[in-house]
């Protein structure tokens, strides 16, 4: 696929799945290593859905020298967001989601812009690529967009349980003209899309684990106008894609990542950043 058309198809649907995006080495150690992970789990924290259900994360906006860091940071991915943003990308943030059997809770629907435009980022040139770490389908929860709706501008979100969701009746219109789709995935896929698309995903209702790590990137033109409790413009340190099973080896004798994770009793950015 040629970077023209990536382009083309990202423009017209506001995401683009690339099928085998990682090695199965590559994202088998990224799986045994975030699900052994200790320091993962203690700065994990949930997100109640409005439905009985809740959703474990963990956050942090700097990638690090790990194996997290090492996908956030390899060529192929650096490669792929400047290709879509049309311009230097910087790391925004990563974010782990944890969707475990059966108790693992839903994601209204929302527009990552909604929430990152109050950081003073004022354009919506920000991509998003959702790993999927296990596989995802439409019974363990898997992603769902409406596909073109990022055409429809950001969207005034409103707060449901624990989470702020896209204005039900607008997206209620906007589902009657245009495609809704689900995402499903294999271990390995990665689905970049647009900060304006409208997304969401159900309940875990299965007996799988659904666990996905996102790395979100913005274009250094769209640094943010003003300070915040969000960094800002930083560089972007790439590495060689071979970096990912390097670390990830390294990892399995060394368990400590240096990352530093945002706590939502005491980092603003854990309580405004976009979700899944």
């Amino acid at each position: 696929m040629t970077d023209a058309t990536l382009i083309t198809g990202y423009r017209e649907a506001g995401y683009v799945l690339l099928r085998s995006f990682f090695q199965k080495e590559e994202v088998d150690l990224l799986r045994n290593i975030a699900k052994e992970d200790k320091e993962l789990d203690q700065h994990s924290f949930g997100r109640k859905d409005g439905e009985g259900g809740t959703v474990r994360l963990s956050l942090w906006n700097h990638p690090g020298e790990g194996i997290y860091g090492a996908f956030a940071r390899c060529n192929k991915m650096a490669e792929m967001a400047e290709v879509l943003l049309s311009d230097e990308p910087y790391h925004y943030h990563s974010k782990m989601i944890m969707k475990d059997a059966q108790v693992g809770g839903a994601w209204a629907w929302h527009q990552d812009y909604g929430y990152w435009y109050q950081n003073g980022v004022l354009t919506p040139n920000l991509v998003s690529a959702f790993i999927a770490v296990d596989p995802a389908n439409k019974t363990n929860g898997c992603l769902q967009v409406i596909r073109g709706s990022h055409h429809c501008g950001r969207i005034e979100h409103t707060l449901t349980g624990d989470q702020a969701g896209a204005d039900p009746t607008r997206v209620d219109a906007i589902m009657q003209r245009l495609e809704h789709e689900y995402i499903e995935m294999n271990s390995g896929d990665v689905l970049f899309f647009h900060s304006n698309l409208l997304h969401r995903s159900d309940r875990n209702r299965s007996e799988t684990p659904r666990w996905s790590m996102i790395c979100c990137y913005n274009a250094r033109s769209n640094d943010p106008y003003f300070d915040s409790h969000h960094p800002r413009y930083t560089p972007l340190v790439r590495c060689e894609d071979s970096e990912i099973i390097r670390t990830g080896r390294s990892r399995l004798e060394n368990p400590s990542d240096g990352l530093s994770f945002l706590d939502p009793n005491r980092d603003e950015s854990a309580t405004s950043l976009g979700e899944e």
